[in-house]
């Protein structure tokens, strides 16, 4: 029997919206995968933690605050950190066009910008996930 994919979704920091999150949670969910959703407002070490014991393949992080720049590399880092080096990171939220490129040198595989279709999130995931 093949293992699911395994994807923990997080909201790291103080942004509140979670309806983006809760959609792509959806999607990941009725393509097959297993998924974690960490609710709101959750600080960098939680998510970690919850990566950890979850042994999750993918985390899946949104923001809409615009703290990504700060949340989304300290989190890789951590992960790093906790021997959690295979675990592909992708980011989504409202994120300008002009910080992706750091965000991904900084280690995140992949950034979903609004309007992407949750199709393209579950094909990279299972390009991408180990």
């Amino acid at each position: 029997m093949e293992k699911r994919i395994r994807v923990l979704v997080a909201k790291p920091g103080l942004d509140g919206h979670d309806r983006g999150a809760k959609v792509v949670a959806r999607a990941l969910r009725d393509a097959g995968f297993e998924v974690i959703y960490t609710g709101l407002r959750q600080t960098p070490e939680q998510i970690v933690e919850a990566a950890l014991q979850e042994d999750v393949n993918v985390v899946a992080l949104s923001l809409l605050s615009g703290a990504h720049n700060h949340l989304f590399p300290r989190i890789v880092e951590m992960c790093k950190q906790k021997g959690m080096s295979d675990v592909l990171i992708v980011g989504g939220g409202v994120i300008p066009d002009a910080d992706i490129a750091g965000l991904k040198a900084a280690g995140v595989a992949e950034v979903f910008t609004p309007g992407t279709p949750t199709g393209s999130i579950v094909e990279f995931i299972k390009t991408n996930a180990k």
